[in-house]
């Protein structure tokens, strides 16, 4: 059996530079699981139903990636779960860095056997995240700078969601 990873997150909505994390992660492992995060005490913009769907069509021509759910478990439990050895994270920046040091720590000490592997985005990809995306829609001509940022079926939804807000 080769490598096996997984990549983790809330993906609300996903962004380009997830879409390079999971490229990257496709390249370096056989098998890459990106598990969509579904915590019933936060409130995301996006049902999982939308984010794992963004994620199938972006990772369709990708065979050895895998889109899943994790829910109500440690990453590092369900690393074993899945007989991944490996967890795959982003550091954007230095608040990253650390967060995701003291996380590597905690997987550890829940999972000894699973390490982390840790990639750094392009210089163009590493102010992206979802919270930022979603903070930049309304303003005139934001649909130039998202459209850049998220894949396709993304932004068409982003804005849908804009016009059902706005009321236009």
């Amino acid at each position: 059996m080769g490598e096996r990873a997984v990549y983790a997150g809330s993906f609300d909505p996903p962004t380009n530079g997830h879409v390079w994390m999971i490229d990257r992660g496709a390249m370096l492992f056989d098998e890459l699981i990106v598990a969509v995060a579904r915590n019933p005490e936060k409130d995301y913009t996006f049902t999982l139903e939308e984010r794992i769907g963004w994620l199938e069509d972006v990772t369709r021509d990708r065979p050895n990636v895998k889109i899943a759910s994790i829910e109500n478990e440690f990453l590092a439990h369900y690393a074993r779960r899945m007989n991944a050895k490996f967890v795959l994270r982003g550091i954007r920046n230095e608040v990253d860095y650390q967060y995701e040091r003291g996380m590597r720590y905690v997987n550890s000490d829940l999972n000894p056997d699973l390490s982390t592997a840790f990639l750094m985005p392009p210089r163009a990809l590493c102010e992206l995240s979802s919270s930022f995306v979603k903070g930049m829609v309304g303003p005139e001509g934001w649909e130039e700078f998202v459209e850049r940022s998220v894949p396709r079926a993304v932004f068409e939804r982003l804005v849908r969601h804009h016009e059902e807000l706005s009321g236009d």
